[in-house]
């Protein structure tokens, strides 16, 4: 799929199993509320829970967060940022206050950034459970719910690094 064909089906609302730099991500456009809820109903999801997007640029995180830490420093890489939203309408069905901001290093999520949208990613699992590296240990219930897969092999499956007003929050 190139990118062109990857961006009409993010804007149709697609939900994608992909990988990213260190587990495989379940997401979709976050832009979409419909899409968005499709992925908390496939993961068992509490409607409160936050979960955290992939960035598509520094411009756009700048522009849509208070940053309180050097993000050249985490940004591209296996951390999760947890910042301030400027507006807190704004996703607000993403998270309330504060939102994750990732952009992994992988050459899938660097196509999904392309699109220019902002883009869920969460680990897929059912809430609560263990994240998966590989294709084969994703739940054929959660596959049977999504559009599209996307295989890149065994990954590092160790979950990103939370950083919060600049501490590092291993999970």
């Amino acid at each position: 799929m190139n990118t062109e064909e990857l961006k009409k089906e993010i804007f149709a609302g697609k939900i994608f199993i992909y990988p990213t730099d260190t587990i495989y991500g379940l997401g979709c456009n976050a832009l979409n509320k419909n899409s968005v809820q499709k992925i908390r109903d496939i993961k068992k999801r509490d409607k409160d829970k936050p979960m955290s997007i992939i960035a598509p640029s520094v411009r756009w995180i700048r522009e849509n967060c208070i940053i309180n830490t050097n993000i050249k420093k985490y940004i591209p890489g296996h951390y999760t940022l947890i910042l301030r939203k400027k507006n807190t309408c704004f996703l607000s069905y993403v998270s309330k206050e504060t939102i994750g901001i990732r952009i992994p290093l992988s050459d899938f999520t660097d196509r999904i950034r392309k699109t220019g949208v902002p883009f869920i990613t969460t680990s897929v699992n059912l809430s609560g459970e263990k994240p998966a590296n590989q294709i084969y240990e994703i739940s054929s219930k959660i596959i049977k719910k999504v559009d599209f897969v996307i295989d890149n092999g065994k990954l590092s499956g160790k979950p990103s690094i939370l950083v919060i007003n600049g501490k590092e929050i291993k999970r």
